[in-house]
Formats: C-alpha cells, structure tokens, sequence
C-alpha cells in the first residue's frame, strides 16, 4: 500500500489488477458501491476503443490509422442502475462491446502504445480528487501507482474460464474448452506485451478468488480499503 496522503475529503484510491476472467469489473463495481466511491472500468474504455476499430475496418497492425483515429474518441463512462453505461463518440457501446469479436482483439490493440497513453491520460485525469475504485491490468503498476490500496485479482484458468462460460450463457456458441484456451492465450499476450505488460506490483495484496465467492472478495477487499482509509486519516 502507498503512503501517499488521502485528498482533503478523506478518500483513496482503489488500484484493482489482474489476469481475464478473474472476475474485477464486478468485483471492483461492488467495492465501489461499498466505499461510495466512483467506478472506472478501464477494460471497458479498451474494449470501446476496439470495437470502433474494429467497426471502421481499422486493423491493430495499422498502427498509425490506429493512432490517427483514437486521439479523436470520446469515451465516456456513465453511472447507471444496471453498473455503467458505456459511451463511444455518444453512442452506447455497453452491449456490444462485451462481444467475442472485441475480445479476441482488445489485447491486440490495448498493446498499442498510442492507444495506451491515451487512455492512461484519461484515467488519471478521473482519478485526480480520490474516492475512485479502478480496475484493469495495470491500474497499480502504470496508471495509479500511488494508489493507496493495491489488490492483485486471480484464480485458475480453469475457474476464470468457467465464470466466462456461465456469463456468457446460450448468447454465445462457445465451448468451456475453447474459453480456457482462449484465456491462457489472452494471459501470454497479456505478460507479454511490450507496453505496460500484466505485472503485480510490489506493494500489491494479491488475491486469489478461485475458492471465494463474490460477496466474500467484496467484503475481504472493502476491509483492507477501510483499514487503509482510516489509517490515512489518522496520520
């Protein structure tokens, strides 16, 4: 955990790491609303600029196009009953950005540097008053590494790729087999990478939820939030 100072309302920031399917995005949406703090999902801001690329023919090897078209997207992140909207350019991209077509991509394109540190701009401009909850796969290592509480998310591929499989119910015509294979394979490019590859970092809590239950990863993750928050303010 950081020793960074909380802001002067008293909040952290919630730093919230780790491989697909470990199930962060609900998870940190959860922890979220435990705090009352902010929701930033920053796969879904990956997975929005993918399925633009994607829908305007814009291939991840055409760098420069890439480059050229995501400095003018506008991606917006709206609170909403159901979790969070997700806007590209204005329009609700929620749905469709959740599809087998972007996920077998995003890495492809999150891997891009200009596409990257677009992003991150992005993301640290939403962290800068505190009381924010982030998740990603290098929200502690690049984006917010002052974050005062870091949490490394994992669990077997085999569960990871099961919790996939029931997420995805009948809308989707995929094997369990497939998806576990398709998840060790987005793990490799994850590792990989050259930019800001998947790492713990250092002074993370890694967590590992294969045996937990949703409820129980919330509770076990907003403890060590609290802590760390009264810590802060008392120092």
């Amino acid at each position: 955990m950081s020793s960074q100072k909380t802001a002067s309302n008293g909040n952290i920031n919630v730093a919230i790491d780790g491989p697909a399917g470990a199930g962060k995005s609900t998870v940190a949406r959860k922890v979220a609303e435990a705090l009352e703090y902010v929701y930033i999902d920053t796969g879904a801001m990956y997975r929005a600029v993918s399925w633009y690329m994607i829908r305007n023919d814009i291939l991840p090897e055409h760098v420069e196009e890439v480059e050229h078209h995501v400095k003018n997207l506008v991606i917006d992140l709206v609170p909403d009953a159901g979790g969070q909207k997700v806007y590209c350019n204005g329009e609700d991209v929620t749905t469709v950005i959740r599809s087998l077509e972007v996920t077998n991509v995003v890495s492809l394109y999150a891997s891009i540097e200009s596409v990257r540190t677009h992003l991150v701009q992005n993301q640290r401009q939403m962290a800068l008053r505190k009381g924010v909850v982030m998740d990603g796969r290098d929200i502690g290592t690049t984006v917010l590494p002052d974050a005062e509480v870091k949490i490394f998310m994992t669990a077997s591929v085999q569960e990871r790729a099961l919790r996939r499989f029931k997420e995805l119910g009948d809308s989707f015509d995929i094997t369990l087999e497939q998806l576990e294979k398709d998840i060790a394979n987005r793990d490799k490019l994850d590792e990989e990478r050259e930019i800001s590859p998947l790492r713990c970092s250092e002074d993370a809590i890694v967590l590992d939820t294969t045996h937990m239950s949703i409820p129980e990863v919330v509770e076990t993750i907003a403890a060590y939030c609290r802590a760390a928050r009264d810590g802060e303010n008392r120092s």
